[in-house]
């Protein structure tokens, strides 16, 4: 198999891990097995240790002395610290989007917006709304900064599912609109302002468990 193979079967792989990861499927504390992975996915030890990597990279997993790589557990210090980044960085995207935005990216943005408030999971919502997100502030045109957002998006994702696990409650979401309606005035300022706002919102619900009790799970807006 060569180089360039190897690494596309180990991306295919860190996708679908982090997929399962993101969503609740594989828990947090659990173990990544390298030898049953690479069994399920047919695959080497090779792209299955990439792999790992970039799920390391994307804070997804973590490598522990003498107890193997394990998806990685998160507390409210970490959602925390992931709401301020995104309002920092994505009202930062947004400031050098703004000047290139065109009527049609905005279109595109308004249907992700109507596709989140007609979502019927908690999947779905989340899928259109990275997608809202995505569309404005794609014309920064600043690769690493995008790349950076989106891996907190992801993280941000592991929040919503696991509050959301059990049931969703389908919402209109305010605050698209508003920073639509801004981005279409030409007031950029106040776009990122509600922006910053809007991605450093952090809630808590109420959330049933398996056995029936009830805990408090920390979310985000969007």
């Amino acid at each position: 198999m060569t180089k360039q193979s190897e690494e596309t079967h180990a991306a295919r792989i860190a996708r679908i891990l982090a997929d399962r990861i993101i969503s609740g499927r594989i828990e947090p504390g659990a173990r990544l097995r390298q030898d049953h992975i690479a069994a399920e996915f047919g695959a080497s030890h090779v792209p299955v240790r990439e792999a790992f990597r970039r799920l390391e990279a994307q804070g997804l997993a973590e490598s522990l002395p003498r107890r193997g790589v394990r998806v990685t557990s998160f507390d409210m210090n970490e959602l925390r610290e992931v709401a301020e980044m995104r309002a920092a960085l994505e009202s930062l995207a947004l400031r050098h989007a703004a000047p290139r935005m065109t009527r049609a990216v905005l279109d595109e943005a308004e249907q992700a917006t109507r596709a989140a408030d007609e979502a019927r999971d908690v999947r779905d919502w989340e899928a259109a709304n990275r997608r809202f997100h995505r569309l404005i502030l794609a014309p920064c045109a600043m690769p690493r900064l995008l790349a950076t957002i989106d891996d907190l998006h992801s993280a941000s994702a592991r929040f919503l599912f696991a509050a959301w696990r059990q049931e969703w409650e389908r919402r209109t979401d305010h605050d698209h609109r508003a920073i639509l309606d801004a981005l279409r005035k030409g007031q950029a300022d106040l776009a990122c302002k509600l922006l910053a706002r809007h991605s450093g919102w952090i809630g808590r619900r109420p959330v049933r468990t398996k056995n029936g009790d009830t805990r408090v799970a920390y979310a985000i807006s969007g």
